[in-house]
């Protein structure tokens, strides 16, 4: 049985409770994870707080210093971590370990980048300089699908500004997380990173504590918008990465082999559990059946298995809630008129797969066009015109990525027209440390990831000295 703790103020603690956690890809529970009491959210608020003051008055080059050491620790039992994230997620290991070590990555990548102060006024009357102060404790809410490197995107920018952190995970998947806890706890000012789990009462009564000055949640836009008006009373600021129903155009002038492959691989990446996966396919009806064809063959080659299985492609939903939706949007699309080419119902064997699914005739409107189904999933939809492709990829609440394939100049012109926070061009879903990251609309507030990302963990301060007189 995995051993797991809380970390509050550089301390393991145990749990008030104890709180199942299921591996997905038979369906059982395997272990327990410590759940975290009112009184000790309380704690791990209290230690952040009191650490703050300490932690941003540390030199940035110490705390530079410190996050590298996070990412050699992390470096270190990556392995360990990837298994967990295994065990309780799904994704087939070689993933996992590829996000621990992306996640050990970041941490360095994150401690080279320079916020400097500014100075847009120095003359004979004034000196001002504009610099960027840390919000003081930061709640960090991290999703299922990528836990640990969606977590570390948002502990080490915080670390970074100055803030101090609380963190939690989300409850499908918290071992990973309190794993990491105890690997950074040693290396950290007591108080400064505190890791707590629980259920959505110890999730809400977080982003409603008194003490945190910023929010950071990951996740579905239901609970982003409870956040924010959680967060609305006292004016907390809030970064909101939320649903993405990402949409790829493929132009006529295309080597279909060639994209199909693109395709099926960027909307099948984590099982489509992945908010910059592609989640629905518009392509010139002339070239529909040939690129459902090849769609069609690629899901069927795909073999979907345990994550601990060496030969899987494609592991199991985080849980059987994911299954069930992701079933009902499908069978819901069918029954309008939709037609499964390859897949379309949850396997018959223990577990939360479903396979690799390409459906096609769909009628407009569709729920399985319309919302994001975060599942291995390709709606196929042709189209007559590029308005018409574009107005139909528009023509959802999200707007988080979209990506246009085809000749790279027409290419430019359809992704300037899409209505969304990132537009790729003969590619999808690549996320950069340097490059910002965040949607408009349903998609969320402002943006994650390099120095645009550090900049929202940070607040503006204006000093004006009077140099006339």
């Amino acid at each position: 049985m995995v051993a797991a703790a809380l970390t509050i103020g550089g301390r393991a603690v145990g749990g008030a409770a104890r709180t199942p956690v299921e591996d997905p890809a038979v369906a059982q529970v395997f272990a327990y994870a410590p759940a975290c009491s009112a009184g000790q959210l309380d704690e791990a608020v209290d230690a952040a707080a009191g650490a703050a003051a300490a932690w941003a008055a540390l030199p940035l080059p110490r705390r530079r210093e410190l996050l590298r050491q996070c990412g050699k620790a992390l470096a270190v039992r990556a392995e360990e971590v990837a298994e967990l994230v295994t065990r309780e997620q799904g994704k087939p290991l070689r993933a996992a370990l590829a996000e621990v070590r992306l996640s050990a990555d970041w941490f360095t990548r994150t401690a080279d980048l320079v916020i400097a102060p500014e100075e847009p006024v120095a003359d004979r009357a004034a000196r001002v300089t504009v610099e960027r102060v840390p919000h003081g404790v930061v709640a960090a809410i991290a999703p299922s699908n990528f836990p640990i490197i969606l977590a570390v995107c948002k502990v080490a920018p915080a670390l970074l500004a100055g803030n101090t952190v609380v963190l939690t995970p989300s409850p499908a998947t918290p071992l990973s997380t309190l794993l990491m806890g105890e690997i950074l706890r040693d290396g950290l000012p007591p108080g400064v990173l505190n890791v707590i789990s629980g259920g959505t009462a110890i999730s809400r009564a977080l982003t409603e504590h008194p003490a945190v000055r910023l929010i950071s949640f990951t996740g579905s836009v239901e609970t982003g918008r409870a956040i924010a008006r959680q967060a609305a009373p006292r004016f907390v600021r809030t970064v909101l990465e939320l649903g993405g129903n990402d949409p790829a155009i493929v132009l006529p002038d295309v080597d279909l082999d060639r994209v199909a492959s693109e395709l099926f691989d960027r909307s099948m990446r984590n099982s489509g559990q992945f908010c910059a996966a592609v989640k629905r396919v518009y392509v010139p009806e002339r070239l529909r059946a040939d690129l459902v064809e090849r769609l069609r063959a690629l899901a069927g080659a795909a073999r979907v298995g345990d994550g601990l299985d060496p030969a899987t492609d494609l592991g199991p939903l985080v849980s059987r809630r994911q299954l069930e939706r992701v079933a009902g949007l499908v069978a819901d699309a069918v029954a309008a008129g939709g037609r499964a080419v390859a897949g379309g119902a949850p396997l018959d064997r223990p577990g939360h797969f479903f396979p690799p699914t390409v459906v096609t005739d769909l009628p407009a409107g569709t729920a399985l066009e319309l919302e994001e189904q975060f599942g291995p999933v390709i709606p196929v939809i042709g189209y007559s015109t590029i308005n018409e492709a574009v107005a139909r990829a528009n023509a959802t609440r999200f707007g988080l990525g979209g990506s246009v394939w085809g000749p790279q100049e027409p290419a430019r012109e359809v992704a300037a027209r899409l209505d969304c926070g990132t537009t790729w061009i003969n590619t999808h879903g690549e996320l950069r440390h340097d490059v910002p990251f965040g949607g408009t609309r349903d998609s969320g507030l402002g943006v994650e990831y390099g120095y645009w990302g550090l900049l929202e963990y940070t607040r503006i301060r204006v000093r004006h000295t009077a140099t006339a007189g």
